[in-house]
């Protein structure tokens, strides 16, 4: 389920370029990372859940962080070196027009945030999470400024476009989208506006994030939802989607205390990063990281399928088995999976208890609940590869 800042007053929060849309749309606005956002429309999480799935959903993401990272030296070579010494990413072979998905690591090996970052050619593009993003840009200050300039980018809203007939409906307001694939991203026109648009999301469709100036962001979001094909979806069922898929969620999947290999994030670190590559380590908590990439982790985040019907929700401690009195880990996201008719979740156990289709318990209302380790994605993802 996904958590809100219940006790924030509403006069407190920030609101994002699209809130007067996502009012007169008949949105539920709560707090979300310090902003109002839609949990869910007049369609309800299930509807929108489904319809992501089958046609395209529009989603607001303008909570997030937009930072650019222009190289002093004019040399983008020198921004993607600057960056590794904070992500244990090969930022450097980034190629001009490509994205790739990253995390910040402290020097216990923790994840501080996990970002997307886009090769523009001439500069960086990063996005981060919203409840981080003034502590990412003060990290990013603090150890780059002598290479980089900062500069964050305030003025600029970001939509998400995701579903099957995502490619369809913007390829109407857009040129050469069809040729887009997983993961390209770069400066595009859209409905007559300068946009910077990234193949890529959150919902294990495919889809399309668009960065667009704040001030036209409205009339960009009222020409996308004017086709049919496409319904305003909510954070509720972001949440879902993004559990379906597998995907982290930041402060709940992963955080200070998690390294990326526990996290089950090691497929994002390149060859070029690890123990006898080119530029091995020189990110913090390598020590712990690239032991953990050859030795492997103490415990493993994995996905879980309930033997019955109930959802087992975050917080639940898990069990080896029905009677131990000891937990040995704890769900950290789950849910209804609608595209399932299932309940799904993701969490932490020892990794010799993480092997696919393993046995284990959650304690829910008192009750020991049985659970599958399950392959992830849930839903396999329709990425255009």
């Amino acid at each position: 389920m996904l958590a809100t800042d219940a006790q924030t007053s509403p006069s407190s929060l920030k609101r994002t370029p699209l809130h007067a849309l996502h009012v007169a749309s008949g949105g539920k606005m709560v707090g979300f990372a310090g902003y109002d956002m839609p949990v869910q429309y007049a369609t309800g999480v299930l509807k929108e859940h489904l319809h992501t799935r089958s046609s395209a959903g529009l989603f607001d993401v303008s909570h997030m962080g937009q930072i650019v990272l222009r190289p002093k030296s004019g040399k983008i070579e020198d921004a993607s070196l600057a960056l590794e010494r904070l992500v244990p990413q090969d930022i450097l072979s980034l190629a001009p027009g490509r994205q790739r998905y990253a995390q910040f690591t402290g020097e216990s090996g923790g994840l501080l945030d996990d970002l997307m970052v886009a090769n523009f050619g001439d500069h960086l593009f990063v996005v981060v999470n919203a409840a981080c993003k003034a502590d990412d840009e003060a990290h990013l200050r603090t150890h780059l400024s002598e290479v980089c300039i900062i500069e964050p980018l305030a003025d600029r809203a970001l939509i998400a476009l995701q579903g099957p007939r995502a490619e369809a409906v913007l390829a109407k307001l857009s040129d050469n989208i069809a040729s887009m694939r997983f993961m390209d991203a770069g400066s595009r026109r859209v409905g007559g506006i300068d946009c910077l648009v990234s193949r890529s999301g959150y919902t294990g469709e495919d889809g399309f994030e668009i960065s667009v100036p704040a001030d036209a962001a409205e009339n960009l979001a009222c020409a996308l939802l004017a086709d049919s094909a496409v319904l305003p979806i909510g954070l509720g069922a972001r949440d879902s989607l993004r559990l379906e898929a597998g995907l982290c969620l930041y402060g709940h999947d992963i955080d200070t205390s998690t390294t990326p290999v526990e996290g089950a994030l090691e497929w994002s670190i390149q060859k070029s990063r690890r123990k006898g590559g080119g530029r091995a380590g020189g990110f913090p908590g390598a020590h712990v990281i690239l032991s953990e990439l050859e030795q492997g982790a103490a415990r493993r985040r994995v996905g879980l399928r309930a033997e019955g019907r109930a959802p087992v929700r975050e917080g639940a401690s898990l069990f080896a088995d029905a009677a131990s009195s000891e937990p040995v880990g704890t769900v950290t996201s789950g849910g209804f999976g609608p595209s399932l008719n299932a309940p799904v979740a993701m969490g932490y156990l020892p990794s010799p208890l993480s092997a696919p289709a393993a046995l284990v318990f959650a304690e829910v209302r008192g009750q020991r609940l049985p659970l599958r380790v399950s392959p992830m994605p849930f839903v396999q993802n329709a990425y255009k590869r």
